[in-house]
């Protein structure tokens, strides 16, 4: 048995980046931060997550989310190669959406 399962509770950094890789099809892209507090110092560490939501949740991301949004989500990890500019092979991890909710605005 295994398990990929991500749940996190944050604010987002920027506006969604919608885009349109087909007619019909929707997909959003943006970044949330998390914050933990670490050590005896106190010292708070940020975290950035970069979130994919497609379909329905995409369509809901471009309405209502914005920079500042405190959002729960739930989702899984995936990794995927690229090929940058520069013909550099890239990877890059993220979080696909399954289920959100807009907790509050900053």
């Amino acid at each position: 048995m295994s398990v990929n399962k991500v749940i996190l509770l944050g604010h987002v950094g920027a506006d969604p980046e919608i885009r349109y890789p087909e007619k019909d099809r929707q997909i959003a892209y943006l970044s949330l931060a998390t914050n933990e507090v670490r050590g005896a110092a106190r010292t708070e560490m940020t975290e950035w997550h970069s979130l994919v939501f497609g379909g329905q949740n995409a369509v809901m991301v471009e309405r209502y989310v914005r920079k500042g949004s405190q959002l729960y989500v739930e989702g899984y990890l995936r990794t995927r190669e690229y090929e940058d500019r520069m013909k550099i092979v890239r990877r890059r991890t993220e979080i696909i959406v399954e289920r959100f909710e807009i907790v509050g605005r900053k």
